[in-house]
């Protein structure tokens, strides 16, 4: 069996990829190493991505390699440089950034595509990993993030899903939920637009399973 090594930031993005995986990859043994300190650090010491924070990602990605890891997935998207460095130090086995599979996948169809995201640095961090020209709609859905930490899902879903149905109106063709603990909004979103929505977690493990050589499932 394939092992896969889960890393996070936020502990918000472990259920997610979790239930993505038992519900598409059940065969993959995951393993799950959550470091909550990353997040506020990063945003505490005012010296963004610098070597101390690079080496922190080296030691943990050594430490899921150590282990038997066959792939790793990091799934918080505020350090992108630093995943990129694992991945060149672990060219053996496939590294992802949280974004870069569901990207690869909407840029595979034409057409406009709106991107929601509940954390407003988002809107601005991740259009750049987009190929160059691609065709965007960008949309905030406001006060999602908080519901969900106050633990009301139902909110947090509806919130994303009226925004899907904006960007339908603005043109697109798909939607793209932008962050990890916005995929259980899939459904919400599919069913108040209309249009196909692609998830950071349902990319991911598609594209593990395929980098890893696992056949998917009919």
């Amino acid at each position: 069996m394939t092992r896969i090594a889960l890393i996070h930031a936020l502990s918000h993005s472990v259920a997610p990829i979790n239930e993505a995986f038992a519900r598409d990859w059940p065969e993959a043994v995951r393993m799950n190493l959550l470091d909550d300190s990353l997040s506020a650090d990063l945003a505490r010491n005012g010296r963004g991505l610098d070597a101390a924070m690079h080496e922190r990602f080296q030691r943990l990605a050594q430490y899921a390699v150590d282990t038997g890891a066959e792939g790793i997935l990091f799934t918080c998207s505020a350090f992108g440089p630093c995943i990129e460095a694992v991945a060149r130090r672990h060219a053996g086995i496939p590294v992802l950034k949280p974004n870069e599979a569901m990207i690869a996948e909407a840029m595979q169809v034409e057409g406009r595509l709106g991107l929601i995201a509940t954390f407003a640095p988002t809107l601005a961090s991740m259009p750049p990993e987009f190929p160059v020209g691609a065709a965007l709609e960008l949309a905030l859905a406001d006060g999602a993030l908080d519901a969900l930490n106050a633990g009301d899902t139902q909110r947090h879903d509806a919130l994303i899903a009226a925004q899907a149905a904006v960007l339908r109106d603005r043109g697109c063709t798909r939607i793209a939920l932008a962050q990890f603990s916005m995929a259980r909004a899939r459904a919400a979103c599919e069913a108040a637009s209309g249009l196909p929505v692609l998830t950071t977690v349902d990319s991911a493990v598609r594209a593990l399973r395929e980098r890893t050589g696992q056949p998917r499932s009919v």
